[in-house]
């Protein structure tokens, strides 16, 4: 048997460990706010990977603690009925909320009073207002609110990013296309207890258009420097009614900005899962086809080009949250920050509003 695998896998395991510890000297400390969001299982496995240290998890449904206290051998002693009790007991660094969309305010609520700084699910909030309240509290109460987006850690796009803004054949940018979506949450197997708010109007402010629209609105806003756009025009299908009654399942949202067009295509009715973002510049072109592959030619004699990026800096949201407590980053206008996902809330609001009025929406 080769080992020379197993003990390069060890080794790179070993060394991004100590990356996380050496960093500020010791593990990151969190807080967890309920288990009904699957991505739960991306922060239990870096708890089970002895890469986060996780203080409490508040959940009330007795059947989910259950469920993941044996799949991810967590000690009884780090769970809590509610999140009032989880805080009186723990002093996190931060609070992860994996909660229903409508619920990260109240999560926000009980945090910002104890200094306690929160990152929630994508996207930020259901309504506006919520979006707006947690502003205010997060200002009042010196704190951080962020939302955490899988595209945030894509080398792809960070490589996006760094080439509009170093090279002049690609401003101004003339368009913006992002496409995300799969088959559908359901047919992809998210559980049963992510499935009855993912799919509920209220509890997740939508279907596609939220799930999935906010991934091209936070994108643009980052891109187009935190701009809001002039307007927005939406028009949403039913294309599984009998699977989703109560939400949309298919959007496509028309985001317009001074000499700029941002397309956002949302969907659950894709033959598979695609997440890829299109940037047509002055004279050039990239297209971000997945978290590391891009594609580019910057200008008309150029022959395509498909290039692997190297891995981003940061690889999840427990190595940036780290850095943001060693003050290394202040993430004050990037895809995490509150800035940029408040404008996002006025996109996907202001979509809603469109598809309700069948109207263009004015934002400016």
């Amino acid at each position: 048997m080769n080992d020379k695998p197993f003990l390069k896998i060890i080794f790179l395991t070993f060394l991004f460990i100590s990356f996380i510890i050496t960093s500020n000297g010791q593990l990151l400390k969190v807080g967890i706010a309920g288990l009904k969001h699957d991505h739960i299982n991306g922060i239990l496995q870096d708890y089970k990977n002895g890469t986060v240290q996780i203080l409490g998890i508040a959940e009330s449904d007795q059947e989910l603690v259950a469920k993941y206290k044996e799949k991810f051998h967590l000690p009884n002693t780090i769970f809590f009925t509610d999140l009032e009790k989880m805080l009186k007991n723990i002093k996190p660094d931060f609070v992860l909320a994996y909660n229903p969309v409508s619920e990260h305010i109240d999560v926000v609520e009980k945090c910002a009073p104890l200094g306690i700084s929160v990152m929630v699910e994508k996207p930020l909030s259901t309504t506006l207002k919520q979006a707006e309240r947690m502003l205010l509290l997060s200002k009042k109460y010196n704190i951080k609110v962020l939302t955490n987006f899988e595209t945030s850690w894509y080398s792809s796009y960070q490589q996006v990013y760094n080439t509009i803004h170093s090279n002049s054949e690609l401003t101004p940018l003339k368009k913006i296309v992002t496409h995300d979506g799969h088959s559908g949450p359901k047919e992809i197997g998210c559980s049963t207890d992510f499935l009855n708010w993912l799919t509920d109007p209220v509890k997740n402010g939508g279907g596609a258009l939220m799930d999935f629209g906010c991934y091209g609105a936070n994108l643009m806003t980052w891109l187009m420097h935190g701009q809001t756009p002039i307007a927005v025009t939406a028009i949403v299908r039913h294309l599984k009614p009998k699977i989703y009654p109560k939400v949309d399942d298919d959007a496509t949202i028309l985001v317009e900005y001074p000499g700029t067009t941002g397309i956002i295509e949302a969907s659950w009715n894709w033959p598979f899962g695609i997440k890829d973002l299109e940037i047509f510049g002055k004279a050039g072109y990239l297209h971000a086809l997945n978290g590391n592959t891009l594609e580019q030619r910057l200008n008309e004699k150029d022959a395509l080009k498909s290039t692997i990026i190297a891995p981003y800096k940061y690889a999840n949201n427990v190595s940036y949250l780290t850095d943001i407590l060693n003050g290394k980053i202040v993430a004050e206008d990037d895809l995490s920050s509150i800035k940029n996902n408040i404008i996002v809330m006025k996109i996907l609001d202001a979509a809603r509003t469109s598809v309700k009025e069948g109207r263009r929406i004015l934002l400016n």
